[in-house]
């Protein structure tokens, strides 16, 4: 029996064999990974300080407020949050207990649910807003040249995942 390796060119990988990253391609997941770790905490302590809110929480009531009459379908608002439907619903939960937004199906599509903010949820995010967005000036925006902010919005388009059934904005 041949040896299966006997087919492959002098130098080349195999399918099995893994690309090992160069020197810079690790360089840059090094870096991509530290934000992804590291900035979170950096943007949750603030808000936390600033309105007893979590980040993930800031977030699910920024989005509705931003959002026409501040209603967004759950599914839609679990993407923006980066978070899932059940992660979601827990928050929604806890919302709706302090009267900060409520849940009810969609009049067009009764398989969906609509997230809607209240006057007192809306009162929150203003609250929180100001500390939220001094975090991510100084960590960051403001560090960052305007050449640098216009490379990070295009790298963050191109490794941003959408659900097929959510339209490309």
């Amino acid at each position: 029996m041949a040896d299966s390796t006997q087919d492959l060119e002098v130098g080349a990988v195999s399918e099995d064999e893994p690309r090992w990253l160069s020197p810079s391609e690790k360089e840059a997941w090094t870096g991509a990974v530290s934000l992804m770790l590291l900035l979170p905490s950096r943007l949750d302590s603030a808000v936390q300080r600033a309105a007893g809110l979590t980040l993930f929480e800031y977030l699910t009531l920024s989005h509705m407020s931003e959002a026409p009459d501040r209603r967004l379908v759950m599914s839609e608002l679990a993407y923006l949050t980066n978070g899932s439907l059940s992660r979601l619903s827990n928050v929604m939960k806890k919302f709706e207990a302090r009267g900060w937004a409520y849940r009810q199906p969609d009049p067009a599509d009764g398989r969906r649910t609509i997230a809607a903010l209240t006057d007192e949820g809306w009162a929150k995010v203003v609250e929180a807003a100001p500390a939220h967005v001094r975090s991510v000036r100084e960590h960051v925006l403001d560090p960052l040249t305007a050449t640098d902010q216009r490379a990070l919005a295009r790298i963050a388009a191109k490794l941003r995942t959408r659900p097929e059934d959510f339209a490309a904005s």
